[in-house]
């Protein structure tokens, strides 16, 4: 029999539950014991023996700390370092308001971010198997008889199908062409559902083959939190109902399955039916422009006690920073200090309608002389850097130096929203997509104004529905987590910011250089392994 090493979250060794249980030799359990303890079905037991690796599968989304990067970039080393850099490798994101040598600048600038030898291309690859390796891990001791009706069994097998899923839909967004545009046809991953260390390498199995997989994992976890009375829940962290059923969403969206988008859209819009309102969308300033502040704690997008669109996301404390130091101008990292000010094209910002709140999120005019507090040097802060994820302070504190302690999510109602709506308007109900979006600009219309609809937003005359949702994602979706790039590669729009005013960098990028070479390591190392 294999013998193992439990692990309780943080490492601890789980002496305690082989004296509590009576299993002999302390910290060198078989597998076989594991299960035994499992289909007993007392929930302590269940517990202390599987708890600490079932918690850690939603952790896993909120990660920092990958391996094997190559680089001494922090940003690539934690989940939300990667979307930032994904959100630079755009059209509507503008980074700083001249030419800057630092971190960000090759993304930003459109350089070799995917060849096989790039190390802005392997942390993608690094940390989606990293994710998919830890939920196998945990699934290994989860077969169907072990499971049966057992309710904390059930919920703790699904979590370790949420994050494989997660995980596997994440490798196909990065290192292949999308499904509807070309990538039908193409090689998939090398699809694994089990651990084990000495496990022969397998060939990569067809896109279809792989999202098949994906769409089992999920529809398998929502039947298993179903039965177990698991549904939306009001704890943030965790992977509930709404989280599978988001997941399965997107994942839908890249393989044109409209109606699935649009049924577990309807079922997440269903509990959560109310968006952020005006005055927390967004920093808001109450002081002046060169001594402004901007509390966190009134900001949907930095504290989500606030923010009813939550789906998914992290606390204080729990939640990563990285982010928000990157899109934060107040910030005293890269975004703010270093100058790498996060600002929006022009170009975009012209399209958002003055009776719009969310143009209010961007900067109309320059904010000069702001004072960073650790060492007092002073930046102006250009035009058009955003507010969006603006604040001068921590959460409860009122020290500056605190700034960038905030809470930080992963799925939002309004993306949601975003997803049914072109599922409309994909499947030929033009008139339908228009009604979900209404929605939207309902309630994302300035007070005093008359209300947006998709038949008075200036800038939507004479569009598509199709169009009409691409641009209310651009706006709605602005700086989170890569969602331009990766629907950029989606709708096959090519980078191109020749026409842009205040656009640093006028390069243009094709979507047939946006899907990542596998790393070398891969390579060199899985004999089966086929390049893109």
């Amino acid at each position: 029999m294999k013998k193992i090493l439990i692990y309780l979250l943080g490492g601890m060794v789980m002496v305690s539950c082989s004296k509590k249980l009576d299993v002999a030799p302390p910290n060198n359990i078989t597998d076989e014991q594991i299960q035994e303890l499992l289909r007993s079905g007392d929930e302590e037991t269940i517990e202390l023996v599987l708890g600490g690796m079932a918690n850690n599968m939603p952790r896993m989304v909120n990660f920092s700390g990958i391996n094997g990067t190559g680089t001494a970039d922090g940003r690539y080393r934690s989940v939300q370092g990667l979307d930032v850099m994904r959100n630079l490798e755009g059209n509507d994101i503008v980074f700083a308001d001249r030419t800057l040598n630092m971190f960000g600048s090759d993304e930003y600038n459109l350089l070799d971010f995917t060849s096989a030898s790039s190390d802005k291309n392997s942390p993608y690859w690094f940390y989606a198997w990293s994710a998919i390796t830890t939920a196998n891990k945990m699934l290994n001791y989860l077969d169907d008889a072990t499971v049966g009706s057992n309710g904390k069994l059930q919920e703790f097998k699904a979590r370790g199908l949420v994050l494989r899923a997660y995980a596997y839909n994440y490798l196909m967004e990065n290192y292949q062409v999308a499904y509807l545009q070309g990538g039908q046809e193409k090689l998939g991953m090398p699809l694994y559902d089990f651990y084990s260390p000495v496990q022969e390498s397998k060939a990569r199995a067809s896109a279809t083959e792989t999202y098949d997989f994906i769409k089992k994992d999920l529809t398998e976890a929502i039947r298993l939190l179903e039965e177990a009375g698991v549904g939306y829940t009001t704890e943030l962290a965790d992977f509930d109902l709404g989280v599978a059923k988001f997941i399965l969403a997107r994942v839908a969206l890249w393989t044109g399955d409209w109606a699935t988008v649009i049924s577990h859209s309807n079922d997440i819009l269903t509990q959560y039916p109310n968006f952020m309102g005006e005055s927390v969308y967004g920093g808001k300033n109450t002081g002046t422009n060169s001594n402004p502040v901007l509390r966190p704690e009134e900001n949907g997008f930095l504290n989500n006690e606030v923010n009813p669109e939550v789906i998914f996301g992290f606390p204080l404390g729990e939640a990563l920073t990285a982010h928000n130091s990157w899109m934060n101008c107040f910030a005293e990292g890269y975004g703010g200090l270093s100058q790498g000010f996060q600002r929006i094209d022009n170009r975009l910002y012209d399209l958002i309608s003055s009776s719009d709140y969310r143009k209010e999120g961007f900067m109309a005019e320059s904010w000069g002389d702001y004072t960073y507090p650790t060492n007092g040097d002073q930046r102006t802060i250009p035009t058009l850097t955003n507010l969006k994820f603006a604040a001068t302070h921590g959460l409860g504190s009122d020290d500056k130096k605190n700034v960038g302690t905030v809470t930080c999510y992963y799925m939002r109602s309004s993306e949601v929203l975003l997803m049914k709506a072109e599922a409309q308007a994909q499947s030929g109900d033009g008139a339908g997509a228009e009604e979900t979006l209404d929605i939207l600009l309902a309630a994302r219309t300035k007070s005093g104004s008359s209300t947006l609809t998709c038949d008075n937003y200036p800038a939507m005359a004479g569009l598509s529905a199709l169009e009409k949702v691409q641009l209310q994602s651009r706006i709605e979706l602005w700086g989170e987590g890569g969602r331009e790039f990766y629907n950029n590669k989606r709708w096959n729009i090519e980078v191109n910011r020749a026409a842009s005013t205040n656009h640093v960098d006028k390069s243009t990028y094709p979507v047939s250089k946006m899907t990542l070479q596998i790393p070398l390591d891969e390579i060199m190392y899985n004999d089966k392994m086929v390049q893109n």
